[in-house]
């Protein structure tokens, strides 16, 4: 078994919205032991189609390299539901939690409270990468939102947070709260490739961050030789080395 160190400054973050597990084998077998992949994400997709534990299984029996679970999007929920969700997870032998809790402070407390009280680690967040999400793009969410989920979550304890990669101008300004705000803050940047983000402009925009982590979909994923794909994005990322 490979595993690499979660606390590694630089990393990538293999996204495995996968359907099958031959997919997810396919995937983990070929880039468990590139240096640079430090977590993998399991995505929803994979969980609807195979089983959050037996996913998990299967990427266990290749690698101990921590896996992160995005729920897409936990967090916007009923906050009485959090406790539950949260408890499954912890029985997952999952490392941390992809979280989204827009539906209020109240959800920020449950969701990242909970995370925390059972030894997993919230990566927060509140924005995706589509032009009208926002209220100042046309979409429905607050533009502040947000920086006021990030403010509660790390005053409850949350030190990982997440942003998207195309948004340059708002990774830096936000890096520059964590740095100012959080104790050792974390830093994932994702929608890169076909959502418009740049790994190397969305690392150089979070100047100063000592953490960062890139997550890659498709572009590792869907790739020919997943293995090759990865190697060629930690060589970007270590330009920043």
């Amino acid at each position: 078994m490979t595993a690499q160190s979660y606390e590694s400054p630089l990393g990538i973050v293999p996204a495995l919205d996968l359907t099958s597990i031959d997919a997810l084998k396919r995937v983990v077998e070929s880039t468990s032991d590139v240096d640079g992949i430090v977590e993998y994400k399991l995505g929803m997709h994979a969980v609807l189609h195979i089983g959050l534990f037996h996913a998990v299984r299967t990427i266990r029996a290749i690698t101990d390299t921590p896996i992160i679970y995005d729920h897409q999007k936990a967090g916007a929920d009923m906050p009485d539901s959090a406790k539950g969700f949260v408890e499954i997870c912890a029985r997952a032998d999952l490392k941390g939690l992809i979280l989204f809790p827009v539906a209020g402070p109240t959800a920020v407390r449950e969701f990242v409270g909970h995370a925390l009280e059972n030894g997993l680690e919230p990566v927060v967040g509140g924005h995706i990468p589509v032009p009208d999400y926002a209220v100042s793009g046309g979409g429905y969410m607050a533009d502040d939102a947000l920086d006021r989920i990030m403010a509660l979550a790390a005053e409850l304890g949350a030190r990982r947070f997440v942003l998207p990669a195309n948004d340059t101008a708002s990774i830096r300004r936000r890096s520059t709260w964590m740095r100012e705000h959080v104790d050792a803050p974390i830093l994932y940047v994702t929608g890169i490739g076909p959502l418009g983000g740049s790994l190397t402009d969305a690392f150089a925009a979070a100047e100063g961050m000592a953490v960062r982590r890139a997550v890659i979909g498709r572009r590792i994923c869907a790739a020919n030789d997943p293995r090759e794909a990865a190697r060629a994005m930690v060589d970007d990322m270590m330009r920043f080395a």
